[in-house]
C-alpha cells in the first residue's frame, strides 16, 4: 500500500512542478512553444492598446498577414474596445529556443552620401540585383526543405556560387547600380541594416531597400573584432567598430571582407521597408528568423533594456542575415542619431511571445 502512495506522490510531484506541454502549430512546425496566457505577459496592463490595433490594421494591409488573420482583419475595424478584441480572439503561446542566442538586437534607418555618378568623391557602388545571379528555391525539388534556396551564378551547365565581397572588387559585376556613396563603411551597415536613405549631390533623397542578396552566409564582423581581441565583447558596438575602422584604415578591407554576404537593394519611394512589403514602425516592427515565426505575426516581447519600455506588442515585419532562431528579434528603432545609438548598444536577453488567431486553433491545432 505505501509502495503504491509513494508512486501517486511522485507522479502528482513530477508532473505538477513540469511546465506545460509543449505545442507545436502546423503553421509553425519547427517551433516549439508552451500554452501561455494574457496575464503571464510582463507590463500587459501597460500596453498601448488602441496603437496596438492601430498598427494591427497596417499589418493586415499584406497578403501575408491576410492569410494569418484572415476574418479578423475585417473585424478589427468595428470594434470599439481594443483590449478586448485582442484578448477574446487570440490565444497566447511563449516561445522556447534551444539555442543561447536569445537576445534582442535594434538597427535604424541611415542616412549615406551619394550621386548618380562615380566620381573621386563617390566611389563605391549601390548595387541592384545582378542579371547573372540565379536564385533555385529547393522547396520546388524538396517541399521539406520550404524557405531555403540557392543562389549563384551559371558557369556552363553548373552553378556555381557568386562573388564573395572581395571578389566584387575585383570582378566587373553584371548588375546596375542605383547610384555611389562615399564611405565603403557606411555601405556595409546599410548592408546590415537592410534599408536606408541616401541624400545625394543635387539634395535629392532616395530611398533603398533589400532586394536579394549572393547567396553567401552572413559573418558578423563584429564577432571577428572580438576573436582577434581587437575590442572586448563588452564594449562591442557599431559606435566602436566605426571607431576601430577610423583607427586601422589600413585594414577595412580585411574587416569588411571577412564577412562574404553581400547585399542587393531596389530603389524604393517611401522610408525603411521591410521584408513584408510594409514602411517599418519604430519600437514596433521586428525581424525574426521565417524559419520559426511567419512573417505578419504578431508577437509580445520582453526585454531586459533601458532604451525603451522593455515589454510590448511586436509585429515581425522584417528578416535578416544575422537574425537565426525562434527567440530571436531585431527591432527597427527609427531614423536619426538617437536611434543609431539605441540600435548600435541594443543587446539585450529576450523572452518571446506569439497571439495566435483562436479561430486558427481549432482548425489546426
Amino acid at each position: 500500500m505505501k509502495q503504491i502512495l509513494y508512486f501517486f506522490m511522485f507522479i502528482f510531484i513530477f508532473y505538477g512542478c513540469s511546465k506545460s506541454p509543449e505545442v507545436q502549430l502546423k503553421t509553425m512546425p519547427k517551433t516549439l512553444m508552451t500554452q501561455s496566457s494574457f496575464e503571464e505577459l510582463p507590463q500587459w496592463e501597460e500596453e498601448n492598446f488602441d496603437e496596438v490595433i492601430e498598427n494591427f490594421k497596417n499589418n493586415c494591409r499584406t497578403k501575408k498577414s491576410k492569410r494569418i488573420y484572415k476574418d479578423l482583419c475585417h473585424q478589427v475595424d468595428t470594434t470599439n474596445n481594443a483590449r478586448e478584441f485582442l484578448e477574446n480572439n487570440f490565444a497566447v503561446f511563449k516561445i522556447y529556443s534551444q539555442s543561447k542566442n536569445q537576445i534582442l538586437t535594434g538597427y535604424f534607418e541611415p542616412e549615406l552620401h551619394g550621386s548618380r555618378t562615380k566620381s573621386k568623391k563617390y566611389t563605391y557602388p549601390v548595387y541592384e540585383t545582378p542579371k547573372d545571379l540565379v536564385s533555385v528555391e529547393l522547396q520546388s525539388i524538396y517541399p521539406e526543405l520550404k524557405g531555403y534556396r540557392l543562389r549563384g551564378k551559371l558557369k556552363g551547365s553548373k552553378l556555381i556560387p557568386y562573388f564573395t565581397r572581395e571578389e566584387f572588387q575585383k570582378n566587373e559585376i553584371n548588375a546596375s547600380v542605383i547610384c555611389y556613396v562615399d564611405s565603403k563603411v557606411d555601405l556595409f551597415f546599410l548592408e546590415v541594416q537592410g534599408s536606408g536613405r541616401v541624400k545625394l549631390d543635387t539634395n535629392e533623397t532616395i530611398f533603398v531597400g533589400y532586394n536579394n542578396q549572393n547567396g553567401h552566409k552572413y559573418r558578423s564582423i563584429g564577432r571577428y573584432l572580438v576573436k582577434n581581441e581587437e575590442i572586448p565583447l563588452e564594449d562591442i558596438s557599431l559606435q566602436t567598430i566605426r571607431q576601430w575602422c577610423k583607427e586601422n584604415p589600413k585594414r577595412v578591407d580585411e574587416l569588411l571582407n571577412y564577412n562574404r554576404s553581400v547585399v542587393f537593394f531596389k530603389e524604393r519611394k517611401h522610408k525603411a521597408t521591410g521584408s513584408l512589403g510594409l514602411a517599418l514602425t519604430p519600437l514596433r516592427s521586428v525581424a525574426v528568423d521565417r524559419r520559426y515565426i511567419p512573417l505578419g505575426s504578431m508577437l509580445y516581447l520582453s526585454a531586459q533594456t533601458d532604451a525603451f519600455d522593455n515589454a510590448r506588442v511586436v509585429f515581425a515585419q522584417d528578416t535578416g542575415g544575422a537574425i537565426k532562431g525562434a527567440v530571436r528579434a531585431d527591432m527597427f528603432v527609427g531614423f536619426g542619431q538617437e536611434a543609431a545609438k539605441i540600435a548600435g548598444e541594443l543587446k539585450a536577453p529576450l523572452a518571446l511571445w506569439i497571439l495566435v488567431p483562436k479561430s486558427q486553433l481549432k482548425k489546426k491545432n
